[in-house]
């Protein structure tokens, strides 16, 4: 693990026009991953940790903020520059069935990247590559002419990564990569995952809701609601000593022995979800907080270091 800065985030937003208005989907977003680090982003569904994922890949543009990569600030590339960095940057997905086209056999989806930047300079050394990454991600060599929908979730899914790894990328973003299968597969992919940084020296930002998966394949955590970054720490912290209300809530839902010594009323997570369209300004939890006052509404509340490395955006903190 190094102490160079991979990427870095300042202010990331990114804002979808719908009939009602600018659906703030992702809003402010700042942090930093060191190389061969996991951060963690975590939320409820319609958070906006999927899109932030796609923004840094530049599979949505971002509507304002910087993302600078390597040192290099890659939020207006373009053309070939931007297919340059994207050699370094992937993407696991959440569903293997959806993200994986039904009518090529195994070889051919681990091989599909290399043939579209025109990696191999024959077809020997395309093979032996393919061979390569199904070894990695542990696929045996008997699948290499099976189709996607011939294997289970567990296979389809190393197929997934195996295409992620196929340009021998820095970064991955994984989005939900377990959410979709089985508990005892799911610690197989996890394995793998981590197995992989440690071979390879990847960094990864891992998008979940599942704060119990994220506990064992991250450093740091971004725990984020409607757009915005509420608490941010390294994980062993952040399950320690949760300060933000929503963090306390979701761990209160987390299905493990007690994480804090002692369980928060599951209540904190009741209320009205406030909408992510034009919102106002104010902590947006408010609505759903039982120690919300007036000083969470009608100001943006800022991250505010608490602790060292330990940010949170809480009026009780500022």
């Amino acid at each position: 693990m190094e102490d160079k800065v991979l990427i870095e985030v300042k202010d990331l937003k990114k804002y979808f026009k719908t009939s009602k208005g600018m659906l703030h989907a992702v809003d402010g977003i700042n942090f930093k991953i060191k190389k061969g680090t996991t951060l963690g982003v975590v939320g409820e569904s319609g958070c906006g940790k999927s899109t932030l994922g796609r923004v840094l890949l530049h599979l949505h543009e971002p509507t304002g903020g910087q993302i600078i990569y390597d040192g290099k600030d890659i939020t207006n590339y373009q053309g070939k520059q931007l297919t340059e960095v994207r050699k370094k940057m992937q993407m696991i997905f959440q569903d293997p069935s959806a993200s994986l086209d039904p009518r090529k056999n195994v070889k051919d989806l681990i091989g599909e990247p290399l043939k579209n930047f025109k990696v191999c300079k024959n077809k020997a050394e395309y093979e032996e590559r393919v061979r390569e990454i199904m070894k990695t991600v542990g696929l045996a060599e008997r699948y290499a002419e099976s189709y996607s929908h011939e294997l289970d979730g567990g296979r389809r899914q190393r197929i997934g990564i195996g295409r992620a790894l196929a340009m021998n990328p820095e970064f991955i973003v994984c989005d939900e990569p377990v959410s979709a299968l089985d508990v005892s597969i799911q610690a197989q992919v996890l394995n793998l995952l981590m197995d992989l940084q440690d071979e390879k020296g990847l960094t990864y930002i891992f998008i979940t809701h599942d704060l119990s998966v994220v506990k064992h394949i991250s450093h740091e955590i971004v725990v984020m609601y409607l757009g915005q970054c509420v608490e941010y720490a390294k994980t062993g912290d952040l399950f320690k000593n949760p300060l933000h209300p929503y963090t306390k809530g979701l761990l209160d839902a987390v299905p493990i022995p007690s994480l804090t010594g002692k369980k928060l009323s599951t209540e904190v997570m009741k209320g009205e979800l406030t909408s992510p369209i034009e919102p106002k300004p104010g902590c947006r939890f408010a609505n759903r907080c039982p120690y919300a006052t007036d000083a969470c509404r009608g100001k943006d509340i800022p991250l505010k270091e608490v602790e060292p490395g330990h940010f949170v955006a809480c009026t009780k903190f500022q």
